[in-house]
């Protein structure tokens, strides 16, 4: 079994015990079934790793060791804001953690016209936490140590107002070279529509925002596919995939 990744929101000091936050316990002590002794590694979300041992291993309560910390590798010299139409369940779900996987380095879920998801009050804040934990998951799977930030869903037009990256790409049918002849950007920003697809005016007002159209082919991708698509482009041609 390869050693178990965890990210722990914790500062680590070298020779120093951590007791570990309840739900990575679980998993280490109750679905690992881990014991002392066992090696980890433990990541804090900003960028550092910690190579540690367990030392207690209760059903209630975990104990490691740091050994040693370092830090972490694993993040793209182009850094993308995915701007992502909300979309039901699993969609989105699967949506981040592939962006996350692929590289990502934030994330805001987006209303849109055609976007059949809203999200008010406790329900919102239970799906954001549950979005930043996908998020953490895919960095535990993937071996990033820095988590990128789920941001709080914003309607279109306010994230369109917020953006000022060197290269800023929608995903739109077009036949403009939008990654061709250009230097390599210190960032990106890219945005995704929902299942049916940006209004025209939305797409208008992307390009009013400095956004360029970008087209993955004569076939149409779902909504959680085209960042997958879309960011395996721009780490081929811009970031660490070369």
């Amino acid at each position: 079994m390869a050693q178990p990744r965890i990210h722990v929101a914790a500062g680590f000091a070298p020779g120093g015990d951590l007791v570990l936050p309840e739900g990575p316990a679980r998993h280490l002590a109750l679905v690992l079934r881990l014991r002392e002794g066992a090696a980890v590694t433990l990541f804090d979300g900003q960028g550092r790793e910690a190579e540690a041992r367990i030392v207690e291993a209760g059903r209630k309560r975990v104990v490691v060791r740091i050994e040693a910390v370092a830090e972490g590798r694993g993040e793209s010299p182009l850094a993308v804001h995915l701007g992502q139409a909300i979309s039901k369940g699993e969609r989105m779900d699967y949506a981040i953690q592939k962006a996350v996987e692929l590289g990502v380095a934030a994330i805001t879920p987006l209303y849109t016209e055609h976007g059949d998801v809203r999200l008010k009050g406790d329900r919102a804040a239970k799906k954001l936490a549950h979005w930043q934990a996908v998020a953490a998951s895919a960095c535990e799977q993937c071996g990033r140590a820095v988590v990128p930030p789920v941001h709080p869903p914003l309607a279109l037009a306010d994230w369109l107002a917020g953006r000022d990256e060197a290269l800023r790409l929608v995903l739109h049918p077009a036949t403009s070279g939008a990654l061709e002849a250009r230097e390599a950007p210190a960032d990106a920003a890219l945005l995704i529509g929902p299942e049916g697809g940006l209004a025209e005016a939305e797409v208008a007002a992307a390009r009013e925002a400095g956004f360029l159209p970008l087209s993955l082919g004569p076939r149409i991708l779902r909504t959680e596919t085209a960042p997958v698509v879309a960011l395996s482009l721009l780490q081929y041609r811009f970031g660490d995939f070369a």
